[in-house]
């Protein structure tokens, strides 16, 4: 079961045309609280350097996608959950929105192929997006399930119908949403926000 007009989405390998309209953080970054959400996070805050790079993660590489949907996302859980991290009995799924993707490797793999060189292995593995999102859940060992998505409307509105889903249905307590998208020519954006208890947004 997905959102409506929010298709899953498990690749991306967009070209320049495929640049979204808005940031998909624009609308996640209103000041107010909003109803049901536990934690909130931006990449990058103050004391990140002006958007100075995201710390690396191991097994990805060239591009800041992975580094910046992993900062965001543990900077949103220790908020939400300090350092005890999330209690064994809750289901935590993982809900990553992004209309671009991992831009910067996306190029590095187009441009490799048409010079004519080797690809390498690591660019296989991390140009699925969830596999960053797995690699969150496993580091914080989240129990619920992991959705991408590719968003056709308002990026924010997409990812909490998702989450919704994800909670009406039973397959997840509460959800972390990641929205992120790598400019070509700025500052990676991200916003988590871990939806979870009481009233939906």
């Amino acid at each position: 079961m997905t959102a409506p007009n929010s298709p899953r989405s498990c690749t991306f390998c967009p070209d320049e045309s495929d640049q979204p309209s808005k940031p998909t953080t624009e609308t996640a970054r209103s000041p107010e609280e909003r109803a049901g959400e536990r934690a909130r996070a931006f990449w990058p805050e103050g004391g990140d350097g002006g958007g100075g790079a995201a710390a690396g993660v191991p097994g990805f590489v060239h591009s800041d996608f992975a580094p910046v949907v992993v900062a965001v996302a543990e900077r949103c859980l220790r908020r939400g959950y300090g350092s005890a991290g999330v209690p064994a009995g809750v289901r935590t799924g993982i809900v990553l929105v992004s209309a671009s993707g991992d831009l910067a490797s996306a190029r590095h793999v187009r441009a490799t192929v048409e010079a004519g060189g080797r690809i390498g292995p690591l660019f296989f593995f991390q140009s699925v997006p969830n596999s960053v999102a797995g690699h969150l859940a496993a580091r914080w060992d989240l129990r619920g399930p992991v959705v991408c998505l590719s968003p056709t409307g308002d990026p924010y509105t997409d990812g909490v119908a998702e989450a919704d889903l994800l909670r009406d249905d039973g397959d997840a307590d509460e959800v972390l949403l990641i929205l992120i998208e790598q400019a070509p020519d700025g500052p990676t954006e991200a916003v988590a926000v871990l939806l979870g208890g009481g009233a939906r947004p």
